[in-house]
């Protein structure tokens, strides 16, 4: 019986906190009305989650294109198709590689960072400060970090994919001796808007704010002390990681039909 109350006793409490996170976003998305007339705030935050997240978008964003340039080239070979190097890499980054990956690398970089903040200003009281002060602090530090990581994401995904097919135009053409316009052509003409730039787009918008979400509400609910911090901290960046793979096979199979 120890083994079954164990088990109950876990699945309640993770059913407890699934509860607590929705009620939580819908406490958020209200939130959200009165801080957009406050653009300033939510520029700051998407300094900060977006922009000082670029260069690890771009390193990674290259050598990623860089390694379909090699092994996309050595598999289409071998079938006398080397001259669609292009369209591979390019279906590669829009449908799947740009989305899962930029959101697995914001939730490592931006919403650990922003769980961190949050649990820290949670630990040192500055969140019952607000709240003294009648300062609703969901919509002042919750609120803007949300609506930036869901802003923030889509933009750093079409900058990874942006990057990843620059970095298989350069392996592919300059080392591997694919023609630069058959590269460029057969990408124009095999890429389809809707199947591969629209779902792409569609699928780092939903990772944004599911990463988003998970960041704010962990922070919000971290025990305050710097245990607890830290371990709301790991709790994002696993939450948020699996979520992010679990959410691209579910998302792939309705958007083609696999459900």
């Amino acid at each position: 019986m120890n083994l079954f109350q164990a088990v109950g006793h876990s699945t309640i409490g993770h059913l407890n906190r699934i509860g607590r996170a929705t009620l939580f976003l819908r406490q958020t998305l209200l939130g959200c009305g009165p801080i957009i007339v406050r653009g300033r705030l939510i520029v700051e935050q998407i300094h900060a989650v977006g922009v000082l997240t670029v260069m690890i978008i771009v390193v990674a964003g290259l050598f990623v294109g860089m390694v379909l340039g090699f092994q996309g080239y050595h598999t289409l070979i071998d079938f006398g198709a080397e001259s669609s190097l292009g369209l591979l890499v390019a279906v590669s980054l829009t449908r799947e590689l740009g989305p899962v990956l930029s959101a697995l690398l914001f939730a490592g970089r931006a919403g650990s960072a922003i769980t961190a903040e949050i649990g820290l200003m949670k630990a040192t009281d500055q969140i019952a400060g607000m709240e003294m002060m009648a300062v609703d602090p969901v919509s002042r530090v919750v609120a803007p970090r949300f609506l930036a990581g869901i802003i923030a994401l889509p933009l750093l995904a079409a900058m990874f994919s942006a990057v990843g097919i620059g970095g298989g135009y350069l392996i592919g053409t300059l080392q591997l001796g694919v023609d630069s316009g058959v590269y460029w052509s057969t990408m124009q003409q095999g890429i389809d808007f809707y199947d591969d730039i629209l779902n792409g787009v569609i699928k780092s918008v939903v990772f944004g704010v599911v990463v988003a979400w998970i960041a704010v509400f962990e922070g919000y609910d971290a025990t305050p002390t710097s245990e607890g911090v830290a371990q709301a901290t790991k709790r994002t960046v696993v939450i948020a990681s699996i979520s992010v793979l679990a959410l691209d096979y579910l998302l792939t199979a309705l958007m083609f039909g696999g459900i």
